[in-house]
């Protein structure tokens, strides 16, 4: 799996480097806060929210890295993923953005039972994609789906602020 997720930031870094020519069109960082719905997969789904933030930084017009946060609550139990990710813009300076995401980290659980608590922790990885769109100069909304291990599928929302010009 790890090869897959390096084969495809990889790729996504080379499809931008025509881009680098421009590097005064590149974007400014931005802050983003995300809030949405975390299903496992169990017997079933069993249904979590999430709520947790990120930071882009660009050093190409259309490829972005940076850390994202995220804590997932449970009945009993919690949640904590610190990844790193790469974004890549399928479209550059444009009102509305596509976009897809890989990104890669820790994922940590937290267990509370009547005896005490139970921390576990594994790696993460998370892949998928979602659009985000202008809704003033310096502020954007958005909505992503990821898949990611632990098995999960993510849906939520964005609303995102530039850091500067």
């Amino acid at each position: 799996m790890a090869k897959i997720i390096v084969r495809t930031a990889l790729a996504m870094a080379l499809l931008s480097l025509p881009m680098a020519a421009a590097a005064q069109d590149r974007p400014a960082p931005v802050a983003e806060f995300a809030v949405g719905w975390v299903g496992f997969a169990d017997d079933g789904i069993v249904s979590e929210t999430m709520a947790g933030g990120s930071l882009r930084w660009y050093p190409l017009s259309r490829l972005a890295i940076g850390p994202e946060i995220l804590y997932i609550a449970g009945d009993n139990h919690s949640h904590l993923v610190l990844t790193g990710n790469l974004t890549f813009d399928l479209l550059a300076n444009r009102a509305v953005t596509p976009f897809l995401v890989v990104g890669g980290g820790l994922f940590q659980t937290h267990e509370s039972f009547p005896s005490g608590g139970f921390t576990s922790n594994e790696g993460a990885f998370t892949l998928g994609g979602g659009v985000r769109g202008n809704v003033g100069e310096r502020v954007t909304v958005g909505v992503d789906a990821r898949i990611g291990w632990e098995t999960h599928v993510r849906l939520n929302a964005t609303v995102g602020i530039r850091l500067g010009q």
